[in-house]
């Protein structure tokens, strides 16, 4: 078996034992020209699943994330509550529940590693007419809810924590009935903004809707605003103030037809190897970077800003048609940013700062704490494998961090020492450490198989690179 042949293998056959080798590009190939479509975007599914789960009659979802666990997991838990969901092809059309959910009593949905879901399908349990338990993975049972139950307690609901306090499993009774005038509950700083917009989302279902208001510093705002845009997009009354301070969801869902966009996270991936690779144009199809001249409609992602990023560290952006490509300098620079729109790829940015002259700082980086793992953490135990600093903390801010490489640079000669990436069981992380590869020899990613949670087909993608 040819080390290109290792990674053209599904997560099925991948070979044991592992670790997974990932092999550098060779220098003296021809000039690398490919374009790619990431799968759908996981946030949007997610979001869309539930909105038409809670419209009554048929709602269609085109090109949906389909095969990544994480939606597998939604789709399993709305279908649970009560949802049909047939699919044709890469289109899901979903039969929604006109009421309370139909889910019996004694009804325990496992959500496994996806955060995202156990935070919707929490909130959506309101709108049962019997108690419902919500588990997941063991890194989900040490992932604290509280700050949503909170709410959820505020709305009338009975919240019982069956495992360590404020952690999954959990089992929402609902109220006996719903408070008659419009609640409006005050949140502070969370955690992450998954608890907005699943506050959001379930507002629509509420008799009298719900005004949220945000009195602390906001996690993660691009997210809210996407859950506002997605609402509105498919004719849901909502209200926000500029600065997201007071949001207002009026009840009310119908059937609707949605197209979702290609994931911009899963994209920063292919973009940082087109920054990595200057001999490289890797262009990703179908999301409308904004601030470009792209003829698609601006994105609804924080993530799609993150070719922004990589210009500031001297690559050039360019657009054909629908696809947009980062082409690498052969000189790249350490930039100061905040990813606190896009934290989901602080991942990618820090390993293509492993190629950079001087340092990366980063801010926006607190919810990094709080995801499959703690990526920060792990961030600073996998880079100095290669001899890359990062400092957590920075100047006492938890909200930053700095990334510096070895002054002379990262060692890319072929008889490098073998480097064995742990994953921590975070396809975040698999992903990213796989990008260091591409210019760093003798790598290998300690369980490739854990990008299943959001891209299965990401190794047989990583390929085109190679061949």
């Amino acid at each position: 078996m040819t080390d290109t042949q290792t990674l053209q293998l599904p997560l099925d056959q991948l070979p044991d034992p592992l670790p997974l080798p990932v092999w550098s590009h060779p220098r003296g190939w021809a000039p690398l020209d490919v374009t790619i479509r990431p799968p759908g975007s996981k946030s949007l599914t997610n979001r869309a699943l539930l909105l038409a789960a809670m419209a009554p009659g048929n709602s269609t979802i085109h090109h949906p994330l389909l095969d990544a666990d994480d939606a597998q997991r939604m789709i399993a838990a709305v279908e649970t509550l009560g949802a049909r969901i047939e699919q044709e092809g890469h289109t899901l059309r979903v039969t929604g529940v006109q009421g309370p959910w139909t889910a019996p009593a004694g009804t325990t949905i496992d959500l496994h590693h996806s955060g995202t879901a156990t935070r919707f399908i929490t909130a959506a349990a309101a709108l049962s007419d019997t108690p419902i338990t919500i588990t997941g993975s063991e890194r989900i049972r040490q992932r604290p809810i509280d700050e949503l139950t909170d709410a959820l307690s505020q709305l009338g609901c009975s919240v019982q924590s069956l495992g360590a306090l404020a952690c999954p499993p959990i089992t929402i009774t609902p109220p006996a009935a719903f408070p008659s005038n419009h609640p409006v509950i005050e949140i502070g700083k969370t955690k992450s903004s998954q608890y907005i917009s699943a506050l959001l989302l379930i507002g629509t279902r509420l008799p009298t809707g719900i005004t949220l208001r945000l009195t602390g510093e906001i996690t993660s705002p691009s997210y809210i605003r996407m859950t506002i845009d997605q609402l509105d997009a498919i004719g849901a009354r909502v209200q926000a103030s500029d600065d997201l301070s007071v949001i207002r969801v009026h009840p009310g869902l119908t059937p609707f037809t949605m197209d979702i966009e290609p994931d911009a996270s899963t994209a920063s991936y292919w973009w940082g190897a087109g920054a990595l690779l200057p001999d490289a144009c890797i262009r990703v199809e179908g999301i409308g970077v904004p601030g470009t001249d792209s003829p698609l409609r601006p994105s609804l992602q924080g993530d799609a800003r993150f070719p922004h990023l990589l210009e500031q560290m001297g690559c050039t952006l360019t657009n054909r048609g629908g696809s947009t490509a980062c082409r690498g300098s052969g000189s790249l620079r350490g930039i100061l940013c905040d990813m606190s729109s896009m934290p989901d790829a602080v991942m990618t940015l820090a390993a293509i700062a492993c190629f950079a002259k001087g340092t990366t700082i980063i801010r926006g980086v607190r919810t990094l704490r709080d995801k499959e793992c703690d990526r920060i953490r792990a961030l600073v135990t996998e880079l100095a494998k290669v001899g890359v600093a990062v400092q957590d903390n920075l100047s006492g801010d938890p909200d930053a961090l700095s990334i510096t490489p070895p002054a002379d640079g990262i060692d890319t000669s072929p008889d490098a020492e073998p480097v064995i990436f742990a994953t921590y069981d975070d396809h975040r992380i698999a992903m990213s450490m796989a990008l260091i590869a591409l210019r760093r020899p003798n790598c290998s990613i300690a369980d490739p198989a854990c990008v299943a949670k959001s891209e299965p087909g990401y190794w047989r993608t990583l390929a085109q690179l190679f061949d």
